[in-house]
């Protein structure tokens, strides 16, 4: 055989998983038979016969199915036994055949006739997996088809009827063959389909995982270059007057737009992946939509279009669910709005209604008064990189993706994002999602939107990362703060710095070749020194939650992510170091 062992024993095990029924079968047409023909038999052929059958089916009982084959088919030697063991078991049974023609006459040839016709059938449909588990089945009944005509002939039956049973059982052995024959191929092709369709969907996965790993790789390059543009600008325009903070606030703005693009590219390669989760957090929602109106309401001033809210008032205050997914998914309605209205309005409604689980589900329609889309646009609507017409891209620029992940999303808090237009009569998006209700919390949360207040000094900042142009994107950052800043290429480096004197707050790049910036953290805890309690913010480009929830293990207190915007690096300055004030003055 050209199969090595193990396959054999694949191929065996799997017809042997089936033997429960065909042993079944026999044990029940052999024992109904002869107490139905015990007078004609005989007691004692009956009592052997029964005997010697029922212990062949034990042992193959508690052989296959109680887990020695796993360990005693392995070997060539169980292998052969196992084939030996259903020949044997064949040949009791079909032996049926013979004593039912020596006994009875006539009909006794046309009982044993029928029993190794059925008999081989049961054997095609149970041995198609296994070629050599076929033989050692059927050859046993081949052999009773052959000694059949002669056991007619002994018995006295015509010489016709012999040749008959003859001619009949070579025509059923034929049959038999070419039936398993037909399955067998059939499995084949099956299992091959099956393993070529499993192998495309690895090679798919690996697509999408090499995609992801690439994109990752890219948005980490482009993240320095686009944080160095934005700080820049910031500084540009912090300084300029005149024509040059208009060309300054023209970087930012571009910069701004790349920042977007990458992180759509960014989301888009995670929802492939299968990576992308959301938080269950709890969250003001009436303040969350106010705030993204606010923030699209001078766009809305400076293209004449009125922003308008309603509903809020019925809505709930404090629920639980993920309010950086929803933020994004209302920036790109709103922005997709405004984007598309030339006069008129666009309008924020909402809507809440109780489900049976105790839970709230959300809905919030953003509509608009602009062109409009026809139903072929819609269709399209929701397909990455394409604009539902050729021209957006040139006049309003984007990737096409921004809507694609916010029905991800949405789909991901349990709702959807669904769209209807009419040309000319403008736009409707309603997003829904499943939220829970929430208590507010005990201290008011700090809501810090500029930089933070001076204490009196200037703080003291350590930053942290192995890329130059970050380090200065960084310091610039920080200028407006007239902070004290100390730059370090690297975790060694950092952490000699912070052995050496205090600082105030500390900006720590995570991924640098040397040392990492977890590890630079929970060595600085370990150790005795200035620092060992002081704030630590991560800067990193991985945001997903295992991400974070790794550098607040490490012993950092907040993080912001790459490209670095400002008023949020503001935010967490300010977090830190009005905690870091709290400890002091509880100690």
């Amino acid at each position: 055989m050209s199969m090595t062992t193990p396959v054999r024993v694949a191929r065996l095990d799997s017809v042997l998983e089936g033997r429960r029924d065909q042993i079944g079968f026999r044990l029940g047409v052999g024992l109904c038979l002869i107490v139905f023909y015990n007078q004609l038999i005989g007691l004692t052929p009956s009592l052997v016969w029964c005997g010697l059958y029922a212990a062949l089916q034990l042992i193959e009982l508690r052989l296959f199915e109680r887990g020695v084959r796993l360990e005693r088919l392995r070997t060539r030697t169980g292998y052969n036994f196992a084939l030996g063991l259903l020949a044997a078991n064949t040949l009791v049974f079909g032996s049926l055949s013979i004593l039912w023609t020596l006994k009875t006459g006539s009909w006794g040839v046309a009982n044993g006739a029928f029993l190794i016709a059925g008999a081989m059938l049961n054997t095609v449909l149970t041995t198609q997996q296994s070629e050599a588990a076929f033989r050692a089945s059927a050859l046993p009944l081949a052999f009773y088809c052959a000694v059949l005509p002669f056991a007619a002939y002994a018995i006295g039956s015509k010489a016709d009827l012999s040749l008959d049973l003859a001619i009949g059982g070579g025509m059923l052995c034929a049959t038999a063959l070419k039936l398993w024959n037909g399955a067998h191929r059939s499995q084949i092709a099956e299992q091959a389909a099956r393993a070529d369709a499993e192998r495309r969907r690895a090679e798919a996965e690996s697509a999408v995982a090499a995609k992801s790993a690439f994109v990752a790789m890219v948005s980490h390059e482009l993240r320095t270059p686009i944080s160095a543009i934005l700080a820049g600008a910031a500084e540009l325009d912090r300084q300029s007057d005149g024509a040059a903070r208009s060309h300054a606030r023209l970087i930012s703005d571009a910069g701004s737009m790349m920042r977007t693009l990458l992180n759509d590219l960014l989301d888009l390669a995670k929802l492939d992946a299968g990576r992308m989760a959301v938080e269950a957090l709890s969250f003001d929602f009436r303040a969350l939509i106010a705030d993204q109106l606010r923030f699209w309401r001078a766009e809305a001033r400076k293209r004449g279009v009125a922003l308008r809210l309603t509903g809020a008032a019925s809505a709930p205050r404090w629920v639980r669910g993920d309010p950086t997914r929803l933020r994004q998914v209302l920036n790109n309605l709103l922005s997709n709005a405004l984007k598309f209205t030339e006069h008129g309005s666009v309008t924020c409604a909402i809507s809440v209604s109780p489900l049976e689980d105790g839970r709230l589900s959300l809905k919030i329609e953003v509509s608009d008064t602009g062109c409009g889309m026809t139903a072929e646009q819609i269709d399209q609507l929701f397909i990455p990189f394409h604009q539902a017409d050729s021209s957006i891209a040139r006049t309003h620029g984007g990737t096409g993706l921004g809507l694609v992940i916010s029905r991800q999303l949405a789909r991901m808090m349990d709702g959807d994002l669904t769209v209807s237009s009419l040309p000319g009569h403008g736009s409707s998006f309603i997003v829904t999602l499943v939220v829970a209700a929430a208590a507010p919390p005990g201290p008011v949360q700090l809501q810090a939107t500029d930089a933070p207040a001076g204490t009196g000094k200037p703080i003291t900042v350590l930053v942290v990362d192995d890329h130059e142009i970050n380090r200065r994107a960084m310091s610039l950052m920080l200028e407006p703060l007239s902070a004290e800043v100390t730059l370090a290429a690297s975790g060694g480096e950092a952490l000699s710095l912070l052995a050496a004197r205090a600082f105030d707050v500390v900006l720590m790049d995570v991924h640098m070749p040397d040392m990492s910036g977890p590890e630079a953290v929970m060595r600085l805890r370990l150790a005795a020194g200035p620092n060992r309690q002081v704030p630590v913010i991560a800067v990193t480009g991985a945001t997903e939650e295992s991400d974070i929830q790794a550098c607040l293990a490490a012993g950092m207190t907040d993080w912001v992510a790459k490209p670095i915007d400002a008023g949020q690096l503001y935010d967490a300055l300010a977090r830190q170091l009005e905690s870091a004030g709290t400890d002091a003055a509880a100690a």
